[in-house]
């Protein structure tokens, strides 16, 4: 007895996605934890999974790959253009810390935050709310670099009037010879940025869905919006808005290195991001499962250890 032989009927059938296939998707999860980094045919043959034992691991592995490409970047002369997630969070601490220890500064850095908190009509959450992604960077990134910080005439955030001037302000970037790195989460339905897995059905090809570089006004899956509620917002559903300004995959498939994380554990064997990435990893890309294309591209994933499972039951 599982879901699926139960599902007909009940309260979650008609919940997930359209163009999710339940019995594959359980199918990506294999009862060996250690076969979860075995390499699919449609990786990229530079993608690297990153397998951390402790929280502490990852916040230091992730903040040193932040850095170091930061770093390159400016060793080389080059503009960088960055596109920031808020989820996972606990890597700027320690890409601060190797910047500043380095000396190295971000005047060559220009940031774009992935996304934001909106309503239907994508109007934002003030940033001075703690609540809101814009504050989280300030406070977690930009303000604790000092005077090394990303210039603010190079901060860009998620708002109706900025974002959809993303692609063209990264197209000059890179047009000047910039590098386009894409920093991520992976949410409990497979997102990258908030761009969730229903918008495929809005598609008519793969190519046009591929195309898409924004939304605002996103209407957020229920499954997003109680994430959010766990990790942000203790539990308090009733604070999570249901809608967001997103990047699309325009942006977030076209990068010249990925960096992504994955650090959903919540103590005494829970978690929310297990099948999440088993999924990411094992199902072959396909637009109902956004994160499902990163691994086509060049970079790495670092993920908890403990995610991998095995993914079954224990009561807790």
């Amino acid at each position: 007895m599982d879901l699926m032989s139960t599902l007909e009927g009940s309260l979650m059938e008609g919940f997930f996605p359209s163009g999710w296939d339940l019995k594959k998707i359980d199918a990506c999860v294999d009862d060996d934890p250690s076969t979860i980094t075995d390499r699919q045919p449609w990786w990229h043959a530079d993608f690297n999974p990153i397998p951390c034992h402790s929280l502490t691991d990852f916040d230091t592995l992730m903040g040193h790959e932040i850095a170091i490409t930061i770093a390159r970047a400016k060793e080389a002369g080059e503009k960088l253009a960055m596109i920031l997630p808020v989820g996972p969070m606990g890597m700027y601490r320690w890409a601060v810390y190797f910047l500043t220890e380095w000396g190295v500064d971000c005047k060559h850095v220009y940031g774009f935050n992935m996304d934001e908190w909106s309503d239907k009509d994508g109007n934002n959450l003030p940033s001075n709310n703690p609540g809101a992604f814009q504050y989280a960077m300030e406070q977690a990134f930009y303000g604790p670099l000092g005077s090394l910080t990303v210039p603010e005439d190079q901060r860009h955030f998620a708002t109706t009037d900025v974002l959809p001037t993303y692609g063209d302000r990264i197209g000059e970037l890179r047009s000047q010879g910039a590098k386009l790195t894409v920093i991520f989460g992976i949410g409990r339905v497979c997102h990258i940025a908030f761009w969730e897995p229903q918008f495929a059905g809005e598609y008519s090809s793969e190519e046009e869905w591929k195309a898409a570089t924004h939304r605002i006004g996103a209407k957020l899956h229920p499954l997003t919006i109680e994430q959010n509620a766990i990790t942000s917002f203790k539990s308090r559903t009733t604070l999570v808005p249901a809608y967001a300004n997103t990047i699309g995959p325009g942006l977030f498939l076209n990068a010249d290195k990925i960096i992504g994380g994955a650090d959903g554990t919540l103590d005494r064997g829970m978690m929310w991001q297990g099948l999440s990435l088993w999924m990411t990893f094992r199902h072959e890309p396909t637009p109902w499962i956004p994160s499902t294309y990163m691994p086509t591209q060049p970079g790495r994933l670092f993920f908890l250890e403990e995610l991998a499972g095995p993914l079954v039951a224990e009561c807790n």
